[in-house]
């Protein structure tokens, strides 16, 4: 009989592995019903996690490192995985990485880890050939999350991935169905070609359904008039996709101090659906961040206990949030 995992239990019950462990270790944070499902899936499967997980990864050190200071989307991640290691003794230990658009050779030749980590998780950041091979000499188990190397070499790492070119899409055809043809997709500027970015791959989605104008930024700029430029005129695009929320905010702000009013004069879509965009009415899409790190954080200890699964690959599936803003 095969191992009965996380995943195992969650498709038992219908429900999200994150949910799984919500259910488990902060059951007053999921509804009766849905705990009674997983309990019952669990039970029905032979599934026990609590006690004798916590035991076996006890004293486990993990560092996860990300552009943290300058994403908040990796901090929901990182969320994800405090609430996994909750009720076990499990330390995670944060490292602030440069983000990847910023620079023009992204790789990382060098782990961003100390000394007696049993585990890395590297987020939105790839890493070179010479940080691989130290990770293999040294035995560490490593799990990517949202990162796709242009070029993969030796073997694949785990990796944890959104189905961006999806979310791209559902934006597209979403655009499509309310009249638009032409749209801006409005990203900070990629330096390097070593790595598949998330914004790529949104943009290839979005352009199924719909000609797509390029406005790209540096980080930390503001986008108002590159995109009052490329607005004007009678083919100007209609609609505004931004890459990440917090673009879709400065993007909305700009517009409207300019006397241009969302949605009537032009629609603003984002990504990611934090806190700011149920805040601002923003049709955005919603990725399940938190949940992909809890899913890496599965990947991680089961790779370190050597009781894992051999998943080389979660991949989670984003949903379109409609609301005021286009």
């Amino acid at each position: 009989m095969s191992k009965v995992t996380i995943y195992t239990v969650a498709e038992r019950a219908g429900v999200s592995i994150s949910t799984v462990s919500l259910a488990i270790n902060a059951p007053h944070r999921v509804s009766e019903r849905t705990r009674a499902r997983v309990v019952a899936a669990a039970g029905a499967l032979g599934y026990r996690a609590s006690g004798a997980a916590s035991h076996a990864n006890a004293g486990t050190r993990i560092a996860v490192a990300a552009p943290f200071s300058t994403y908040s989307s990796y901090f929901r991640r990182f969320s994800g995985m405090l609430v996994r290691a909750r009720q076990a003794s499990i330390e995670l230990i944060a490292h602030d990485l440069e983000s990847a658009n910023e620079v023009d050779a992204p790789l990382l030749d060098a782990l961003p880890a100390r000394r007696g980590i049993d585990g890395l998780i590297v987020m939105g950041v790839p890493l070179g050939s010479a940080a691989l091979r130290a990770s293999r000499e040294a035995a560490l188990p490593l799990v990517f999350i949202d990162m796709r190397r242009a070029r993969p070499v030796g073997d694949d790492v785990p990796v944890v991935l959104v189905d961006d070119e999806l979310g791209g899409r559902l934006i597209g055809e979403h655009l499509r169905s309310r009249g638009h043809e032409r749209v801006v997709f409005l990203g900070e500027i990629q330096r390097s070609e070593d790595y598949i970015s998330a914004g790529m791959l949104r943009r290839r989605g979005l352009l199924e359904s719909v000609q797509v104008v390029d406005v790209r930024c540096p980080l930390g700029t503001d986008p108002t008039p590159a995109l009052l430029e490329v607005l004007r005129g009678g083919d100007a695009p209609t609609a505004v996709v931004a890459n990440h929320d917090g673009l879709a905010a400065q993007a909305w702000r700009g517009l409207a101090a300019a006397g241009r009013s969302v949605p009537d004069d032009v629609a603003i879509v984002g990504y990611d659906d934090g806190p700011l965009g149920a805040a601002l009415g923003l049709t955005t899409v919603r990725q399940p961040l938190e949940e992909s790190g809890a899913a890496a954080l599965d990947l991680i200890l089961g790779a370190i206990s050597g009781t894992g699964a051999a998943v080389r690959k979660v991949e989670l599936t984003p949903t379109l949030v409609v609301r005021a803003s286009g």
